[in-house]
């Protein structure tokens, strides 16, 4: 299964949480479109639509975003954008630190998108709940990470959890088991 990213950590995340699927990144010399859809669902299948017509295969595909209750849900679907269009994720995660006082809620979104080359879509999507953390704090994780302390945790940020416990506790952990339960009842 094609999975529509050349991201390292969207990789190894989902091959841990699927052992048993095998995906291979976005082959070299396929250009994804823009995100441009309002929604995490409308990016997902934007990418995986692409990934799956450019290789004539199945493919997979995530939009996730974090969503600040202080930033009326922002920065949402500009999450990779939210200090800038070329923002790093240090960039973002200072405007984030910066922006949302610690303790207040947040919110991480995942939507995976599958797509087969003949047009059949499903989508799934899960969240996780938290707080953020006073000051960034870990070294694990990517992202927005080091500020998300998950409800479900000991106090901990998600850069602190192991990857087995940030993936049993992850938006895109969840969306993942839900793709895999799907996988599961269609026999692919």
């Amino acid at each position: 299964m094609i999975l529509a990213t050349r991201n390292a950590h969207k990789l190894r995340e989902l091959r841990e949480i699927l052992p048993s699927v095998e995906f291979e990144p976005l082959p070299d010399g396929i250009d994804l479109p823009p995100e441009d859809g309002d929604t995490y669902a409308a990016n997902a299948l934007i990418k995986a639509r692409a990934a799956a017509a450019a290789t004539g295969r199945t493919a997979i595909a995530d939009d996730s975003g974090i969503e600040a209750e202080a930033l009326g849900g922002a920065p949402g679907v500009r999450t990779a954008r939210f200090a800038g269009e070329r923002a790093t994720d240090a960039e973002n995660l200072a405007k984030l630190a910066a922006e949302a006082p610690a303790g207040t809620g947040l919110r991480y979104v995942c939507v995976i998108a599958h797509v087969e080359p003949g047009g059949a879509e499903h989508t799934f999507e899960a969240h996780a709940t938290g707080t953020v953390a006073s000051e960034p704090r870990g070294e694990g994780g990517f992202g927005y990470d080091p500020l998300f302390v998950p409800d479900e945790a000991d106090g901990r940020t998600m850069a602190e959890l192991s990857d087995a416990e940030k993936d049993g506790m992850s938006h895109r952990g969840r969306a993942t088991r839900a793709l895999h339960a799907w996988l599961g009842t269609t026999g692919d």
